[in-house]
């Protein structure tokens, strides 16, 4: 079953479900991965994968020519049972979860010096998250980070961009059977900022994995959540929160690939947008494969057009080669203010600023309480709140 809705504002909303007759999945989301740069041929703007994204903005990530020149600030706090090192390209701990699939998350692993390997060790329960700081201080820079969860531990993990960069950057998630995690990724750059960067998570038999993302700041944001199953009975959840303003370009690009029985996913992105030429890019992908019997997956993308001139494309698509599963679905909409809530607040002796204002927050609610962290969450409202009052500034 699948649902496809749309309110075409400044935007373009498709939707598709493929069920597959053979057992090798043969579309655009079945791009061959590999550590290899030049596998990858240079992206034109024609391809599949990069027809919505800016490539004149990305500052040569995506053909070669940006040369790490610039330093990023790293802070990283975790409780004492973490162990957090440094370590060489030749970790045997690096790749696990799977190969770039981009030219541009390719040209990272091929770039970073230096990869950071954080630990918890199987059966911690962790009290107070693991926050890791990346400030950007100029220039270009590459990264990799591996977070490796051990069996039946749980933790929350906090990774906060902030400064100015052009970064690149692949980030792991290694997780052992029966652990917990949540990761909060907040994209708070300033204006002038790129970054691309792909997440991939490996999930262990009954694991559970949850992504929230979060994006306000920089110039160009593509992110590339991605999850895979390591055994049977896993779950993930992803949720996402996006404002988009003048003239930024923010893309989240999902892929969950059920590959084992029994497993169960579900995504959910929000997003509102102001101003002139700003383009919010959601793209949700699901792949159920012939051996994931008793799968269970949904996926839901909601965005709010506040002004004229902003532009949406929503695309969610579902890949099925088996029909034993528990459900399968997806939804998309894209639509301005509902003038019946304004209305509503406004004959009640609310400001038409202020309903709006409520009207917003009551549309990020549902995702900000996902992040489960009170510090985050009073501040990621707070610059909800400064983000409408600049738009009636």
């Amino acid at each position: 079953m699948a649902e496809a809705q749309n309110i075409p504002v400044g935007s373009n909303t498709t939707g598709s479900i493929a069920v597959a007759a053979e057992s090798t999945v043969a579309t655009r989301m079945s791009a061959s991965p590999s550590f290899d740069v030049a596998d990858f041929p240079v992206p034109h703007g024609r391809e599949e994968e990069w027809r919505f994204t800016p490539l004149e903005r990305l500052k040569g990530l995506h053909d070669g020519s940006a040369e790490a020149s610039g330093s990023l600030k790293a802070e990283i706090s975790a409780p004492d049972v973490v162990t957090v090192e440094t370590v060489s390209r030749e970790d045997a701990r690096i790749g696990r979860t799977g190969a770039p699939v981009d030219r541009v998350a390719a040209q990272a692993f091929s770039s970073f010096e230096k990869a950071s390997v954080i630990s918890v060790p199987k059966e911690a329960v962790l009290e107070e998250p693991v926050r890791v700081g990346l400030h950007g201080e100029g220039g270009v820079t590459y990264g990799h980070t591996v977070f490796d969860i051990g069996a039946f531990a749980e933790a929350v993990i906090v990774l906060d961009h902030t400064g100015d960069t052009v970064r690149s950057a692949n980030v792991e998630f290694v997780l052992g059977d029966g652990a917990k995690v949540t990761v909060v990724s907040i994209q708070d750059w300033d204006d002038t900022a790129v970054h691309c960067s792909q997440h991939n998570a490996l999930v262990g038999r009954d694991a559970s994995f949850k992504s929230v993302v979060v994006t306000f700041g920089g110039d160009v944001v593509r992110l590339s959540p991605r999850v895979n199953y390591a055994g049977p009975g896993g779950e993930a959840e992803f949720y996402g929160l996006y404002f988009t303003d003048n003239g930024q370009h923010q893309e989240h690009r999902l892929l969950v690939d059920h590959d084992r029985p029994n497993c169960r996913s579900n995504v959910a992105y929000k997003g509102a947008l102001q101003g002139d030429e700003a383009h919010a890019v959601w793209i949700g992908d699901v792949i159920i494969r012939a051996d994931a019997t008793g799968t269970d997956t949904y996926e839901l993308n909601r965005n709010l057009v506040l002004t004229d001139g902003a532009r949406v494309d929503s695309v969610p698509n579902l890949e099925i080669e088996t029909g034993e599963i528990v459900g399968a679905g997806h939804a998309s909409a894209t639509g301005r203010f509902d003038d019946e809530q304004l209305f509503y607040l406004m004959a009640r002796g609310i400001p038409e600023q202020e309903a709006r204002r409520l009207v917003v927050r009551g549309f990020f609610a549902e995702l900000v309480q996902q992040i489960g962290l009170p510090d985050l969450q009073e501040r990621l409202i707070a610059k909800i709140e400064a983000e409408l009052e600049a738009s009636v500034a």
